[in-house]
Protein backbone atom coordinates (compact mmCIF):
# COMPACT_ATOMS: atom_id res chain seq x y z
CA UNK A 1 0.00 0.00 0.00
CA UNK A 2 1.23 3.47 -0.87
CA UNK A 3 2.27 5.65 2.05
CA UNK A 4 0.88 8.79 0.45
CA UNK A 5 -2.78 9.41 -0.32
CA UNK A 6 -3.88 9.60 -3.95
CA UNK A 7 -5.88 12.72 -4.81
CA UNK A 8 -8.75 11.82 -7.12
CA UNK A 9 -10.78 14.44 -8.98
CA UNK A 10 -14.24 13.33 -10.11
CA UNK A 11 -15.97 15.31 -12.86
CA UNK A 12 -19.69 15.22 -13.72
CA UNK A 13 -19.81 16.99 -17.11
CA UNK A 14 -22.63 19.29 -18.11
CA UNK A 15 -22.75 22.23 -20.51
CA UNK A 16 -24.51 24.53 -18.04
CA UNK A 17 -23.05 23.09 -14.81
CA UNK A 18 -20.07 20.77 -14.52
CA UNK A 19 -19.69 19.32 -11.04
CA UNK A 20 -16.29 18.49 -9.57
CA UNK A 21 -15.26 16.73 -6.40
CA UNK A 22 -11.84 15.96 -4.95
CA UNK A 23 -11.14 13.14 -2.51
CA UNK A 24 -8.06 11.50 -1.06
CA UNK A 25 -7.72 7.72 -1.12
CA UNK A 26 -5.25 6.12 1.27
CA UNK A 27 -5.71 2.40 0.83
CA UNK A 28 -9.41 1.83 1.49
CA UNK A 29 -9.79 5.02 3.56
CA UNK A 30 -11.43 7.90 1.69
CA UNK A 31 -11.55 11.52 2.78
CA UNK A 32 -13.23 14.62 1.40
CA UNK A 33 -11.09 17.52 0.21
CA UNK A 34 -13.30 19.88 -1.84
CA UNK A 35 -16.15 20.10 -4.35
CA UNK A 36 -17.92 22.67 -6.46
CA UNK A 37 -19.26 23.71 -9.85
CA UNK A 38 -17.87 25.16 -13.04
CA UNK A 39 -20.67 27.00 -14.83
CA UNK A 40 -21.10 28.42 -18.30
CA UNK A 41 -23.29 31.31 -19.38
CA UNK A 42 -26.27 29.94 -21.34
CA UNK A 43 -26.57 33.23 -23.25
CA UNK A 44 -23.18 32.79 -24.92
CA UNK A 45 -22.34 30.91 -28.11
CA UNK A 46 -21.30 27.28 -27.68
CA UNK A 47 -17.60 27.96 -28.32
CA UNK A 48 -17.48 30.59 -25.56
CA UNK A 49 -19.36 28.33 -23.16
CA UNK A 50 -16.86 25.54 -23.82
CA UNK A 51 -14.03 27.99 -23.18
CA UNK A 52 -15.62 28.87 -19.82
CA UNK A 53 -15.73 25.17 -18.92
CA UNK A 54 -12.14 24.68 -20.10
CA UNK A 55 -10.87 27.66 -18.12
CA UNK A 56 -12.84 26.71 -15.00
CA UNK A 57 -11.66 23.09 -15.02
CA UNK A 58 -8.10 24.22 -15.73
CA UNK A 59 -8.28 26.38 -12.59
CA UNK A 60 -9.64 23.45 -10.53
CA UNK A 61 -6.80 21.20 -11.70
CA UNK A 62 -4.22 23.94 -11.07
CA UNK A 63 -5.56 24.86 -7.63
CA UNK A 64 -6.17 21.35 -6.26
CA UNK A 65 -3.41 19.31 -7.99
CA UNK A 66 -5.15 15.93 -8.37
CA UNK A 67 -3.12 12.80 -9.10
CA UNK A 68 -5.85 11.07 -11.11
CA UNK A 69 -9.14 12.09 -12.70
CA UNK A 70 -12.39 10.22 -13.29
CA UNK A 71 -15.15 11.40 -15.63
CA UNK A 72 -18.71 10.18 -16.09
CA UNK A 73 -19.38 8.67 -19.51
CA UNK A 74 -22.09 10.15 -21.71
CA UNK A 75 -25.39 8.38 -21.83
CA UNK A 76 -27.44 8.70 -25.01
CA UNK A 77 -30.95 10.00 -24.53
CA UNK A 78 -33.85 10.70 -26.87
CA UNK A 79 -32.78 14.30 -27.49
CA UNK A 80 -29.84 14.01 -29.90
CA UNK A 81 -29.05 17.73 -29.63
CA UNK A 82 -28.79 17.55 -25.82
CA UNK A 83 -26.60 14.44 -26.06
CA UNK A 84 -24.29 16.23 -28.51
CA UNK A 85 -23.99 19.28 -26.22
CA UNK A 86 -23.22 17.00 -23.27
CA UNK A 87 -20.55 15.37 -25.42
CA UNK A 88 -18.94 18.76 -25.99
CA UNK A 89 -18.84 19.43 -22.23
CA UNK A 90 -17.46 15.95 -21.64
CA UNK A 91 -14.71 16.67 -24.14
CA UNK A 92 -13.58 19.58 -21.94
CA UNK A 93 -13.68 17.29 -18.89
CA UNK A 94 -11.39 14.82 -20.68
CA UNK A 95 -9.14 17.37 -22.40
CA UNK A 96 -8.19 19.53 -19.41
CA UNK A 97 -6.68 16.75 -17.28
CA UNK A 98 -5.09 15.15 -20.36
CA UNK A 99 -3.36 18.45 -21.16
CA UNK A 100 -2.12 18.52 -17.54
CA UNK A 101 -0.61 15.05 -18.01
CA UNK A 102 -3.04 13.34 -15.63
CA UNK A 103 -4.44 9.84 -16.10
CA UNK A 104 -8.17 9.90 -16.84
CA UNK A 105 -10.63 7.04 -16.19
CA UNK A 106 -14.22 6.93 -17.40
CA UNK A 107 -17.21 5.35 -15.66
CA UNK A 108 -20.81 4.89 -16.72
CA UNK A 109 -23.53 6.37 -14.51
CA UNK A 110 -24.89 2.93 -13.58
CA UNK A 111 -21.42 1.71 -12.59
CA UNK A 112 -20.94 4.77 -10.36
CA UNK A 113 -24.36 4.28 -8.73
CA UNK A 114 -23.80 0.56 -8.21
CA UNK A 115 -20.39 1.22 -6.64
CA UNK A 116 -21.57 4.00 -4.33
CA UNK A 117 -25.17 2.99 -3.52
CA UNK A 118 -25.21 -0.71 -4.41
CA UNK A 119 -27.95 -0.24 -7.02
CA UNK A 120 -27.27 0.71 -10.64
CA UNK A 121 -30.47 2.74 -11.04
CA UNK A 122 -30.32 4.68 -7.76
CA UNK A 123 -31.96 8.09 -7.49
CA UNK A 124 -29.87 11.27 -7.16
CA UNK A 125 -30.98 11.67 -3.53
CA UNK A 126 -29.68 8.18 -2.74
CA UNK A 127 -26.33 8.98 -4.34
CA UNK A 128 -26.03 12.22 -2.36
CA UNK A 129 -26.96 10.44 0.88
CA UNK A 130 -24.33 7.73 0.34
CA UNK A 131 -21.67 10.31 -0.57
CA UNK A 132 -22.34 11.95 2.81
CA UNK A 133 -22.06 8.56 4.56
CA UNK A 134 -18.80 7.63 2.79
CA UNK A 135 -17.35 11.14 3.12
CA UNK A 136 -18.75 12.49 6.43
CA UNK A 137 -17.06 15.90 6.06
CA UNK A 138 -18.47 16.42 2.56
CA UNK A 139 -21.15 19.04 2.10
CA UNK A 140 -21.72 19.25 -1.65
CA UNK A 141 -23.73 22.37 -2.48
CA UNK A 142 -25.37 20.81 -5.55
CA UNK A 143 -26.40 17.44 -6.98
CA UNK A 144 -23.73 17.91 -9.67
CA UNK A 145 -20.97 18.26 -7.07
CA UNK A 146 -22.33 15.22 -5.18
CA UNK A 147 -22.34 13.23 -8.43
CA UNK A 148 -18.72 14.28 -9.07
CA UNK A 149 -17.75 13.05 -5.60
CA UNK A 150 -19.53 9.76 -6.36
CA UNK A 151 -17.50 9.44 -9.57
CA UNK A 152 -14.28 9.99 -7.59
CA UNK A 153 -15.39 7.37 -5.03
CA UNK A 154 -16.12 4.88 -7.82
CA UNK A 155 -12.63 5.45 -9.22
CA UNK A 156 -11.09 4.93 -5.79
CA UNK A 157 -12.83 1.55 -5.59
CA UNK A 158 -11.96 0.45 -9.15
CA UNK A 159 -8.49 1.92 -9.67
CA UNK A 160 -6.66 -1.16 -8.37
CA UNK A 161 -8.46 -3.45 -10.80
CA UNK A 162 -7.84 -0.99 -13.65
CA UNK A 163 -4.08 -0.90 -12.82
CA UNK A 164 -3.91 -4.70 -12.70
CA UNK A 165 -5.70 -5.00 -16.06
CA UNK A 166 -3.35 -2.44 -17.63
CA UNK A 167 -0.31 -4.29 -16.26
CA UNK A 168 -1.60 -7.61 -17.57
CA UNK A 169 -2.30 -6.14 -21.02
CA UNK A 170 1.15 -4.51 -21.11
CA UNK A 171 2.78 -7.88 -20.37
CA UNK A 172 0.80 -9.73 -23.04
Amino acid sequence: MSTTPIRILGIDPGLRKTGWGLIAAHGTKLSYIASGLVQSDGDLDLALRLRQLHDGLTEVVRAWAPDEVSVEETFVNKDAQATLKLGHARAMALLVPALAGLPVAEYGANQVKKTVVGVGHAEKAQVTAMVRVLLPKADPKSADAADALAIAIAHAHHRGARSLKAALLAGA
